[in-house]
C-alpha cells in the first residue's frame, strides 16, 4: 500500500483526501514509478470542480510527475529499474507516492535537470512549446499578449517568446508579479487591476494590435483579448481560470477576419515521436538557459488541499510542486 490523494466527490479543496491505495505490479507495456516530485496544474482544479470530467469517481488527481522506475512490465525493453523519468498528460493519477504508467508516455530526464524542476516543467513546458511553435508560430517581429504572465505557463511563454524575437506584452494582478514578468522577458507589463489592458495594448502597439493572444484566464479577459488582436490575428484560448468565456458569435470574428482556437496539449503529443520532439525542445531550452523554471512553492503531497486553495486564490506565482 502507498499513500495518495483521493477525490470521492467534486467540490472545493477540502475534497482532496490523504488515503492508502493499492498500486499493484506493472503489466505488459507498463512501468511502476516512485514519484520524487509532482506538478500542480490548474487542470487539476478543473477536474476537482467538475469543469472537466474525470473518467471515474473516486479518482487520484494529477497529470504530471517525475520519479524513479521501481519495476517494469514483462518483456519491456528501453526502460529499466532506476531510470529517472517524467510524464505529463495522460493518465491521471500523479498525486501518489507510486503509480503505474504506460511506458510509452514516460520520458527520460537528463541528469542535469533536478526532479523538482522536471515535475514543475514538463506539462507547462510542453504547453508553452505547442502554443508558441504549433498553434501559432511566433517569429521575430511579432507582438504577443500573454495573460497571467507570472503564472506557471505564462512565465515560460514570456521567456520563450522573448527568445524567439517577439515583443512580449504581459498582464498580471500585482506589482510583485509585474516585477517577475519583467525578469521573464516581458517588454511591457500591464497590471490589469490598475489599467484597462485593451487600452494599454492599443497604446503600446500604436493601435495596430497584436498577432496573437495567449489567454488562460477565460471569462474575464476573452472579449478584451479579441479587441487586442490585429487583422487576421490569432486568439488562443487555452484555459479558463476565471470561468468559461461566454459563447462567441461568428460575426465577432468576421470583424477583423480573426482565428480562434481552443487547443489541448493531448492532441499535439499524440505519437511517441511528437512527445519526444516536444520534450527534447523543452529540456534543451532549460539546459541552454533560454528557460528558467521558477519553482516558487513546494508543499508536502499530504497538504495538496492547501496548495489548491493557494493556487485558486492567486497566492502563488511560477510553478507549484508537491513532494511525496
Amino acid at each position: 500500500m502507498v499513500k495518495a490523494i483521493r477525490v470521492h466527490e467534486l467540490g472545493g479543496p477540502e475534497v482532496l483526501k490523504w488515503e492508502d491505495v493499492e498500486v499493484g505490479e506493472p503489466k505488459e507495456g507498463e512501468v511502476r514509478v516512485k514519484n520524487k516530485a509532482i506538478g500542480l496544474n490548474f487542470i487539476d482544479v478543473y477536474f476537482r470542480k467538475g469543469v472537466y470530467k474525470a473518467p471515474t469517481v473516486p479518482y487520484t488527481p494529477g497529470v504530471e510527475a517525475c520519479g524513479v522506475v521501481t519495476a517494469v512490465g514483462p518483456g519491456l525493453t528501453g526502460r529499466q529499474v532506476g531510470d529517472l523519468v517524467a510524464y505529463a498528460g495522460q493518465p491521471m493519477g500523479s498525486y501518489a507516492e507510486e503509480q503505474i504508467l504506460p511506458a510509452d508516455r514516460v520520458v527520460p530526464v537528463p541528469p542535469s535537470i533536478d526532479p523538482t524542476v522536471a515535475a514543475s516543467l514538463l506539462l507547462k513546458g510542453m504547453t508553452a512549446q505547442f502554443l508558441l511553435r504549433s498553434c501559432f508560430k511566433v517569429e521575430p517581429g511579432h507582438t504577443v499578449l500573454v495573460h497571467a504572465a507570472a503564472g506557471g505557463v505564462g512565465s515560460l511563454l514570456c521567456q520563450w517568446a522573448n527568445a524567439l524575437g517577439a515583443t512580449v506584452i504581459g498582464t498580471v494582478s500585482t506589482k510583485e508579479k509585474a516585477a517577475q514578468a519583467k525578469e521573464d522577458g516581458c517588454h511591457h507589463v500591464i497590471i490589469y487591476k490598475e489599467d484597462d489592458f485593451v487600452a494599454r495594448v492599443k497604446e503600446i502597439t500604436s493601435d495596430n494590435g497584436v498577432e496573437v493572444v495567449y489567454d488562460s484566464v477565460g471569462k474575464d479577459t476573452f472579449e478584451g483579448s479579441l479587441a487586442c488582436l490585429k487583422t487576421r490575428g490569432y486568439m488562443v484560448s487555452f484555459g479558463q481560470s476565471s470561468g468559461a468565456p461566454d459563447p462567441v458569435p461568428l460575426s465577432a470574428l468576421a470583424v477583423k477576419s480573426l482565428f480562434l482556437t481552443r487547443p489541448s496539449l493531448f492532441y499535439y503529443a499524440v505519437t511517441r515521436d511528437e512527445l519526444l520532439g516536444m520534450v527534447g525542445e523543452v529540456f534543451g531550452n532549460v539546459q541552454s538557459g533560454v528557460l528558467r523554471v521558477r519553482v516558487n512553492h513546494t508543499y508536502p503531497l499530504s497538504e495538496a488541499a492547501q496548495a489548491h486553495e493557494d493556487l485558486e486564490n492567486r497566492k502563488t506565482s511560477g510553478s507549484v510542486v508537491l513532494i511525496p
